[in-house]
This record gives C-alpha cells, sequence and structure tokens, in this order.
C-alpha cells in the first residue's frame, strides 16, 4: 500500500442546482458574472468595427446621412411639419433615442440563434448577452449625443434656431436614456424566445423596427396627430421618449404627465414580462435551436 496520506475531506460541500423558477432573477449569478460581462461589451464594441474603414465614425455618419434623408423626402418633397424646428436637429433629435432602441433591438432579438453553439457548451446567465449588447450600444449613443449638440450650437450662433431651448427636462435626460434601454430590452427579449422556437419570426425583424419607427413619430411630430387620437399614439412607449427628448433638447413637443405615466407603466411591463418569457424558454431553447 501506498505511504502517501490521503487528502483531507473537505468540511463543506458545493451543491449546483439549476433554477427551477422561471419567474424569478438569480440577481447574485448576475453580479458573480459581471466580469463576463465587461469582456462581452468590450468584444461587442471592438468587433463591430474592428475591420472597417472608419470605425466608430459611422456612429456620427449614419444619423447624418439619413437625417438628409428624411430632409429631402419628408420636409422638402412631402412638406411635412417639424413645428418650427430646422429640420437637421428635428430628425437628428428624433433619431438619438430611436437609433439606440433599433440598434438593441435588432441585435438582442437574435440572442438565441447567433449564440446557440456557446449556450450549448457553457453555463453563465443568459441574460448577460442582451445586457451587454444594450450596454455596449450607449457607446453608439453617446457619440450621437455628442453630434446633436455640435449642430445645435452651430445652429444658435448662426441664428437659425428660431426658438429651439433646452427645458427643463433636460435634467431627466439619464432616465429617458434608461427607459429606451429597458425598452428596447423587453422587446428584443419577445423576439429572442419567438425566435428560439419560430425561426422564421427572425425575418420580420427590420419590418418590425420600420414600422415601429413610424409608429413613434421619429419622422413627424406628434402634434401632426389629431388630440381625441393622441392617447393610442402614446401607447406606442417609444412615442413619448421621442417626444420627450425633443421637448427636453428643442423646446417643442408634444408631452403630457398622462403620456408619461402610461409609457413608464407599459415599459415595465415589457421589460418584465420579456424577462420572464426569456428565461422560460433559455430552459428548452437548445432543443429547438
Amino acid at each position: 500500500m501506498s505511504d502517501v496520506p490521503s487528502p483531507p475531506l473537505a468540511d463543506y460541500e458545493v451543491i449546483i442546482r439549476p433554477n427551477r423558477s422561471w419567474l424569478s432573477i438569480d440577481w447574485r449569478a448576475l453580479y458573480e458574472f459581471r466580469d463576463l460581462l465587461v469582456l462581452l461589451v468590450r468584444r461587442d464594441f471592438v468587433s463591430k468595427y474592428r475591420q472597417t474603414v472608419l470605425g466608430p465614425a459611422w456612429f456620427v455618419l449614419q444619423p447624418l446621412l439619413t437625417t438628409v434623408v428624411f430632409t429631402i423626402m419628408f420636409n422638402r418633397v412631402a412638406r411635412i411639419s417639424t413645428d418650427g424646428v430646422p429640420p437637421t436637429l428635428f430628425y437628428l433629435c428624433g433619431l438619438l433615442g430611436w437609433n439606440y432602441f433599433a440598434q438593441n433591438f435588432t441585435v438582442a432579438s437574435a440572442t438565441f440563434t447567433t449564440n446557440s453553439a456557446l449556450f450549448s457548451k457553457v453555463y453563465f446567465p443568459r441574460l448577460i448577452v442582451p445586457l451587454s449588447i444594450v450596454i455596449s450600444n450607449f457607446a453608439a449613443f453617446a457619440l450621437q449625443l455628442i453630434t446633436f449638440f455640435v449642430f445645435y450650437v452651430g445652429f444658435k450662433l448662426t441664428g437659425k434656431g428660431g426658438n429651439i431651448h433646452l427645458s427643463w427636462v433636460a435634467v431627466l435626460l439619464p432616465a429617458l436614456v434608461l427607459q429606451t434601454a429597458a425598452i428596447s430590452l423587453g422587446a428584443s427579449l419577445w423576439m429572442a424566445a419567438l425566435t428560439a422556437k419560430f425561426r422564421d419570426l427572425a425575418h420580420l425583424t427590420q419590418f418590425i423596427i420600420q414600422v415601429w419607427m413610424f409608429a413613434s413619430f421619429v419622422i413627424v411630430p406628434l402634434s401632426s396627430v389629431s388630440a381625441k387620437w393622441q392617447w393610442v399614439a402614446q401607447l406606442n412607449p417609444m412615442a413619448t421618449v421621442v417626444e420627450a427628448f425633443r421637448f427636453s433638447l428643442l423646446g417643442v413637443g408634444t408631452v403630457t404627465p398622462a403620456a408619461i405615466v402610461t409609457s413608464a407603466l407599459i415599459t415595465l411591463f415589457l421589460l418584465f414580462s420579456g424577462v420572464f418569457i426569456f428565461q422560460k424558454t433559455e430552459r428548452t431553447f437548445i432543443d429547438t435551436v
């Protein structure tokens, strides 16, 4: 027999059990995997523009090119009102929150289908992946916000800005950004859960984005809708968010306390229901993806 002493027995044991309830969020696991969250955020940002010519400059060029197209088509040709605001500032401001939402929704809605190989090999909280997308896209939002203020200052200095001004709601801009992130996260979690089971729904993502943009009044002001029907438009939480961005940064927009409360409640419902359906789907999605 060997004279090598056997290792002492541990005075404790670790038991790993799956989370059997999809109605609870494992906050402790999310915190313990925070380093992975940081790595995924960095990966999303670097890989997206590693082999591009202009790199992060696309964050600036995209809203500028879109603004030029909107100005020509909807302001010069279609003669759609911009509430007395210069079209450039009107569209740039409307695209601030919308682009952030659209980028999050487009990428995060494919969480299960694009990461199925990774999910089948190693365990970590699946919610980290869409969270990393929402956080990494904030860099694009920050650059676009800076671009907007450059044009804003230019219009003010040249006297072509009219009556535009920052309103007191501008202090709530971080809350608007947070709400935009919550809406996009909730909607993308719903879409990710649906596309995990019905793959052909992934083809609807771009169509949904296009329709949702028109319903969010990015191109036209909410004031163009009859007052008695505005409550229908405000059932879309992004419509209130876009109007709130314009009201806070340009001083124009149709924003009421009722619309803010309605938008906030729908946002919370969309977010929590999205998290719950996402967690329910993650338990069995690997069998269908």
